[in-house]
């Protein structure tokens, strides 16, 4: 336990009264036992519910087979939305091997605010809210996520946990110590403080689109 985390939980034991070591033992115990709360059920599978959560907060998804897809997909969404074929591509080894066709311009570095197009990858999904969590780092810069109004996010099908809690295990089993951000992003940024009318775009993208790929573990 480091010194800082253990004045915290000094602090923490003096506010509730414990005076002895066994006291404070007891919750730190707590703390690293992560008990969970009530979990909320549902007969569909992980994927389907995802989906289905993620239509409810207005994004949008592409399903798509393989990584030879990616290109057409954002191409057919690039098409729909009659955006230009230029955007902001996270530097992430998942699209490393995308073949981008001649002539579009893709920048493989975190979004600027003259980027309309912003494409990243998930650390994973979340089944029970459709959310996305998204991992600062050199490969998933997090001015991708918020700074285009349109906001593309790569994720393997075989990411998507069941809970919130799921994805704070997977976090801790695979990356040890948590990045300096962690983002999760439910559908488009929106806001209803003006005359508690929905507004999209607010404080980010106007717009969220998931590639799904695959139904293996990415």
């Amino acid at each position: 336990m480091t010194e800082r985390r253990a004045a915290i939980l000094g602090r923490v034991s003096k506010i509730l009264g414990h005076t002895t070591a066994a006291d404070a033992d007891a919750v730190t115990q707590r703390l690293n036992a992560r008990p969970r709360g009530p979990q909320p059920q549902w007969p569909e599978s992980v994927r389907e519910r995802f989906l289905a959560k993620l239509a409810k907060v207005s994004g949008t998804c592409a399903e798509i087979d393989s990584h030879a897809d990616i290109a057409h997909a954002v191409a057919g969404y690039l098409g729909a939305q009659n955006l230009p074929f230029r955007l902001a591509a996270a530097p992430h080894p998942l699209l490393d091997d995308v073949e981008w066709p001649a002539g579009w311009q893709v920048a493989r570095r975190g979004a600027g605010g003259d980027d309309r197009v912003g494409l990243a990858v998930a650390f994973c999904g979340i089944a029970e809210s459709g959310s996305l969590v998204l991992l600062s780092g050199p490969d998933s810069p997090t001015t991708l996520n918020f700074l285009p109004d349109d906001f593309l996010c790569l994720l393997p099908a075989g990411r998507i946990v069941p809970r919130l809690e799921d994805a704070w295990d997977l976090l801790r089993g695979e990356r040890g110590a948590l990045p300096r951000a962690t983002n999760i992003i439910s559908g488009p940024s929106r806001t209803a403080d003006v005359e508690q009318t929905i507004q999209l775009g607010a404080h980010g993208p106007r717009r969220l689109h998931v590639l799904l790929l695959g139904d293996a573990p990415g």
